[in-house]
């Protein structure tokens, strides 16, 4: 499984990236053939003074592909509510296939 994780409007510190990355290991439980993460780290609404901070992860897998969006005031809250919402679609998806 190879991670990318990028950045836009802004550079992650390092305990933001690791904090992502240690998270993005736990994917292995949940589905065993995953091909590639890709995280998107964004500042919204840049120009005003409230920034949102967005993340998205899409998962690629073979014959499928997962993608999530969520949007907090903390990178941290925006990641663990995508990736909460990944591991949804990642069951379900895998208990559509076996059932």
């Amino acid at each position: 499984m190879t991670v990318h994780i990028q950045t836009l409007h802004f550079d992650a510190d390092r305990k933001l990236v690791d904090y992502v990355t240690s998270k993005l290991e736990k994917l292995n439980t949940f589905h065993d053939r995953i091909i590639k993460v890709d995280v998107f780290l964004k500042l919204d609404n840049v120009v005003h003074t409230i920034k949102d901070k967005i993340a998205e992860i899409r998962v690629h897998v073979p014959r499928a592909d997962f993608f999530v969006k969520a949007t907090s005031k903390s990178f941290e809250a925006s990641f663990d509510e995508a990736f909460d919402s990944l591991v949804n679609q990642i069951k379900r998806k895998k208990e559509k296939q076996f059932a």
